[in-house]
């Protein structure tokens, strides 16, 4: 068995995820600087180990106020805790291209498992000869249990933010 060291290619990825504002509507946001690292055995997606950061001081939700209330301690606390990690433990097959991965994510110095669902589009060569893959990752997660506890009541009930985050990502992998 052949091992196989992949890098995501930041230029045709995006990790984003969406909360709920005001309990009606959804606001997007991004990451605009992060890597990560794979290794697998014959290039086989349910063989590979996932090795993911985040800068946390990239948030980007195109709201400059937004983006630096969600840097300071009252959301990400960005001069305490300046990364988000993911490190897979178990990745599972579900059918062609389907996949399940399960693993630690650390926010805040808070480590939770949690599953994604993974869609991998299989290997592909560039026009330049670069050998790629492609993965499409979602999934949920609570903030409260990472320690993003942040809100404000509204006058008619409820609250500005809600507590589920739905996580989204496109990545583009490059074999090194």
């Amino acid at each position: 068995m052949a091992k196989s060291i992949w890098a995501i290619d930041p230029t045709h990825s995006e990790i984003g995820f969406k909360v709920k504002h005001m309990m009606f509507t959804n606001v997007s946001g991004k990451f605009n600087a992060f890597e990560a690292t794979i290794e697998n055995e014959d290039d086989q997606f349910d063989t590979s180990v996932v090795s993911f950061s985040a800068e946390v001081n990239s948030v980007d939700t195109n709201n400059a106020d937004r983006d630096n209330h969600l840097r300071s301690a009252d959301f990400f606390d960005v001069e305490q805790f300046p990364k988000i990690s993911f490190k897979s433990t178990e990745i599972k097959k579900i059918n062609e291209g389907q996949f399940k991965v399960s693993g630690d994510l650390t926010i805040k110095d808070v480590t939770q498992n949690v599953t994604l669902d993974a869609e991998y589009s299989g290997l592909m060569k560039d026009p330049w000869g670069n050998t790629k893959a492609g993965v499409s990752l979602n999934g949920k997660i609570n903030r409260k249990e990472f320690g993003l506890t942040w809100n404000a009541a509204l006058e008619t009930g409820g609250v500005l933010v809600g507590e589920d985050i739905k996580l989204a990502a496109e990545v583009q992998l490059i074999k090194q």
